[in-house]
């Protein structure tokens, strides 16, 4: 099912932005993809995982909200696929407040999740979020590309994040990140040994004002810790997260 956007609708979202809904209740499918063509968007709704592949391959979307329990394949299998074909931000939707679920689906190469029941108003907010760190990301490896010697790879300790490829070694072993892994870690890595609070990590990775999301920070900063190591992030309890150059001494600890 596709939605036309309106003429005019959607400041500032260009009506050629395309979003897939990959949901298998009829009535929410319906709703968001209504919700989100009102923002000027081309919006497409399937209803079943293998046909999700299918449209995610035919569309080349710049956004897709993904449920979880699909039937055909479940949406851990489809957001592994369609990041295997063309990397794509990945909103997963999920009937449980589970953080281990968070965490394989953020694995798998989601980049946010929501747990329903949602707000219609929070899921427009999250996808404009998506979009600006796509296009933020896009316009910062075009830049550094174009003059590689004013963008060095940035370095602390034994961690090498290259801004140009979008890249991160560890020990001079690659180590794959979703884009807002990718984000998050520059972040961190642009204060070193620097306290930075949810808040302020949800503003400048995230795009948000709203520090409901703040749990989103931490799934993201154990999806981190799981891949780079649980010794480079450092946990102030109640306050936030710093990079730590391997070897530095640390309070706190993982949380």
């Amino acid at each position: 099912m596709s939605f036309a956007s309106r003429p005019g609708a959607g400041a500032g979202s260009p009506a050629s932005t395309s979003v897939l809904v990959v949901e298998d209740e009829p009535a929410i499918a319906t709703a968001v993809a209504r919700r989100l063509s009102a923002e000027g968007w081309q919006v497409e709704t399937v209803g079943d995982g293998l046909q999700a592949v299918d449209a995610a391959a035919r569309l080349s979307p710049d956004v897709v909200v993904l449920d979880v329990m699909l039937p055909g394949i479940d949406g851990l299998e489809v957001c592994r696929r369609i990041q295997a074909d063309r990397p794509v931000p990945v909103l997963m939707l999920t009937a449980r407040d589970d953080e281990t679920d968070m965490l394989i689906g953020l694995g798998v190469g989601a980049d946010d999740y929501m747990t329903k029941p949602f707000s219609m108003r929070e899921l427009v907010a999250r996808v404009k979020a998506l979009l600006r760190r796509q296009q933020r990301a896009a316009l910062a490896a075009e830049l550094a590309a174009g003059a590689p010697e004013a963008e060095p790879p940035v370095a602390v300790g034994d961690v090498v994040i290259d801004r140009a490829q979008r890249r991160v070694h560890r020990a001079g072993e690659e180590v794959h990140l979703t884009p807002t892994e990718f984000d998050l870690l520059l972040a961190l890595a642009a204060s070193p040994r620097t306290v930075l609070t949810r808040e302020r990590l949800l503003a400048e990775v995230w795009d948000w004002v709203d520090a409901s999301g703040t749990r989103t920070v931490d799934s993201h900063v154990k999806a981190l810790r799981r891949k780079l190591g649980a010794d480079l992030i450092r946990t102030v309890h109640g306050v936030g997260y710093a990079l730590e150059p391997a070897g530095a001494s640390a309070g706190g600890g993982p949380a």
